[in-house]
């Protein structure tokens, strides 16, 4: 399967869970591969069967399939509920588009595509999910709920804010002390953002992300960025105009001059985040808008069964 010719198919964006239900399709296919071998829908109702656990619920034609035990699950062990953070700030709709597609997707087009895919599992499973969308304010809230009509909403607000622009900067701590406060149920959390932030205001996120696990939530924090321009800094080496995206600020530079040190400092960066993630128990994935999903739903699915 061709995603690009899918996408173009489902006209970009405008049909947002088509095209996630294609790269979910394509994911899945390519898990016989791996520890997930034979993952499909109908593990929606089946957990991997432990030693010790009666075998009255064993799904014997699952294991002539697969070759491994599963027992089948209770309405009450399939009940997850999961809630999607998106950061909508100016610099997660860098680069610049003209139209958001596979292989040219900027921050915000992948996040809100990798969120879809996310629901589409989700929904497959029958499990409940919530959004949350914030910039230079609070944008968008939605509890966790299931069904097709909460779904379509979700994703239409995902559409919107793919191609929306953005010229606004964001306190992203500010607003995770709210969610953490509308989150009522113990749910798995997934907050997408570039970190683009002040140095001063990273302790305040940290402590904003614990309040988070302070209320028995799980966390993964999915770092977005462009490792072409912003973790390699690739640019032609010529006279330069770069221009923060949200404070208007801008410097007049060659590349090459500061390539080795923005590297460096880029990796401290990320190497300081993953740090400060382990020690909170929080799960830092730091994801590239030039490759595939697949860190992301192999995250999900890593997740789901560790969400007890």
């Amino acid at each position: 399967m061709n995603l690009q010719d899918e996408l173009n198919k489902t006209q970009g964006f405008q049909n947002l869970a088509l095209l996630a239900n294609q790269v979910v399709e394509g994911f899945i296919s390519g898990l016989h591969k791996s520890p997930f071998h034979g993952f499909s829908a109908e593990f929606a109702e089946h957990k991997i069967y432990n030693q010790g656990e009666s075998t009255r619920h064993i799904d014997w034609k699952l294991y002539a399939k697969t070759d491994k035990y599963y027992t089948k699950k209770f309405d009450e062990e399939t009940n997850l509920r999961c809630h999607l953070i998106i950061d909508n700030s100016a610099s997660m709709h860098y680069p610049k588009v003209d139209k958001q597609q596979l292989g040219s997707l900027n921050k915000i087009g992948y996040a809100s595509l990798a969120a879809a895919c996310v629901m589409n599992i989700l929904k497959k499973q029958r499990d409940a999910v919530g959004l949350s969308v914030y910039s230079s304010e609070y944008e968008y809230y939605a509890p966790e709920k299931g069904g097709e009509r909460h779904h379509q909403m979700l994703l239409d607000q995902l559409s919107q804010i793919s191609v929306n622009e953005s010229s606004s900067s964001t306190d992203t701590y500010k607003y995770l002390h709210e969610i953490a406060e509308n989150l009522k149920r113990r749910s798995l959390v997934f907050l997408f953002t570039d970190m683009f932030q002040a140095d001063k205001h990273e302790d305040e996120l940290f402590e904003a992300l614990r309040h988070l696990k302070y209320n028995k939530h799980d966390v993964v924090l999915f770092h977005v960025h462009d490792s072409n321009t912003e973790v390699n800094f690739d640019f032609d080496n010529r006279p330069t105009k770069f221009v923060d995206v949200e404070s208007g600020e801008h410097i007049n530079l060659y590349a090459d001059n500061v390539k080795d040190a923005y590297r460096e400092a880029v990796k401290t960066y990320f190497d300081r985040l993953r740090l400060r993630s382990g020690q909170y128990r929080i799960k830092y994935m730091p994801v590239n808008i030039q490759q595939d999903f697949n860190v992301v739903l192999t995250t999900f699915l890593l997740e789901r069964q560790l969400f007890k």
